[in-house]
């Protein structure tokens, strides 16, 4: 395809500029490209933005490799996508500083629908009763360990 500027050279370079939620795509020969000001020659991928030449950078985030998957930080940081769930772990302290810089936090919140909120509180009442009532079987307490199996059954009754 030509170049939208000078119709003479074939496009190497695709610009899409948003406008008051009007998307306009520019395609550009190299040499437009840089009558314009844009940077051709030291052309930076998503991840690299991202990173900023933070944590990204060192020699041990570049090698380091999933066990599960074998992708190394340097593919990462290539394509901008983790390979698998274990992606995670391996590189969970080397994304901290990307995370932070792109959301609020680096932990995820989430949020819950009003509907839901009560069916959570509920959910995290039994998980403690259960985790009590482990706590007093291991400690022998049976008196206790009875309340809470009974306290239980009240909930479950409850629930229906």
């Amino acid at each position: 395809m030509l170049c939208d500027n000078c119709h003479q050279r074939e496009s190497s370079i695709h610009v899409t500029q948003v406008v008051d939620g009007n998307a306009r795509e520019l395609r550009l020969c190299e040499q437009c490209a840089e009558e314009c000001g844009l940077n051709v020659k030291n052309v930076m991928s998503i991840p690299e933005i991202l990173f900023g030449g933070g944590g990204g950078d060192s020699a041990a985030f570049l090698n380091k490799t999933c066990t599960s998957c074998h992708l190394r930080g340097s593919d990462f940081r290539k394509g901008g996508r983790l390979g698998c769930a274990h992606c995670y772990e391996t590189f969970a302290e080397d994304l901290k500083p990307m995370l932070a810089a792109m959301h609020k936090g680096v932990v995820h919140k989430g949020k819950i629908p009003e509907s839901g909120r009560e069916r959570l509180a509920a959910r995290n009442h039994v998980l403690g009763l259960r985790r009590e009532l482990d706590a007093a079987v291991k400690r022998e307490d049976y008196e206790e360990a009875a309340r809470l199996r009974d306290l239980l059954r009240g909930v479950a009754d409850a629930a229906g």
